[in-house]
């Protein structure tokens, strides 16, 4: 049965269902992953997912007659990350923000599809968010879902150099061949840019990081307008100042 979700500051004329279900499926992570940060027409057979079930899951993620699915991520001080599959008639999008039910606004990471804003966030917010204190019982609980939901908001200069191991095993987690996990991940972060990649810097305005890269919805602060109190509420929340604990093995 399909529970819908709302979301009174998402100003869009659509109807929304949580899709946390989709989760199980690990042609749901190659789509995700290929879909937004990779090329949705590799074979799906290296990867230890059946090539139809991928292409089923390509279609039910893009279509515009269903519900947009959503899925959430629940973290800190009671702030959650959505993922909202977009899916208009002549495009499509994945978006992601971040909702808190005092602020009367979104704060906006990005998307990704026919109209890219992109990085939404740091290696040490992402691995925060995954790890995270899990609040309430909606939205992903498992960190190496959480970590591949949200890895394609990821853009920071300063990623290290474990983090090709950190995707590759929330990969196999959520179902890619282990043998081919690395590869994908590796295909997904790129080459390292420390010279010209997004640097992530607090700034006397907020305490809330901002990006450089001048694609990034977040070149001012997140959530921009809420009061000071609830901007160092989710500094805290994001994990400003912490690298965070590495994402659990198989």
């Amino acid at each position: 049965m399909s529970i819908g979700v709302h979301i009174p500051e998402y100003l869009q004329d659509c109807e929304l269902v949580a899709s946390e279900n989709l989760a199980k499926d690990p042609a749901f992570w190659l789509a995700h992953v290929l879909l937004t940060m990779g090329d949705p027409g590799e074979p799906a057979e290296p990867y230890g997912v059946d090539a139809s079930a991928y292409d089923a899951m390509v279609d039910r993620l893009g279509d515009p007659e269903r519900p947009w699915p959503v899925l959430r991520v629940c973290f800190d001080g009671g702030h959650t990350v959505h993922a909202v599959y977009a899916n208009w008639e002549d495009e499509n999008n994945v978006e992601f923000f971040v909702r808190h039910p005092g602020w009367g606004r979104l704060g906006h990471l990005g998307q990704c599809g026919a109209d890219e804003a992109r990085p939404g966030l740091s290696w040490p917010e992402l691995l925060a968010l995954a790890t995270g204190t899990r609040e309430g019982g909606e939205g992903l609980t498992d960190p190496s879902e959480r970590l591949l939901l949200l890895l394609p908001m990821l853009g920071d200069a300063d990623t290290p150099g474990e983090a090709y191991g950190t995707v590759a095993r929330a990969l196999s987690h959520c179902g890619i061949r282990p043998e081919a996990a690395g590869a994908l991940a590796a295909m997904l972060l790129g080459e390292p840019d420390p010279a010209g990649g997004p640097r992530w810097t607090v700034t006397g305005d907020s305490p809330i990081a901002v990006c450089s890269s001048p694609y990034s919805p977040r070149r001012v602060p997140l959530a921009l307008g809420i009061t000071p109190d609830q901007a160092q509420a989710l500094a805290a929340a994001l994990g400003s100042g912490r690298n965070g604990p590495a994402l659990p093995g198989r």
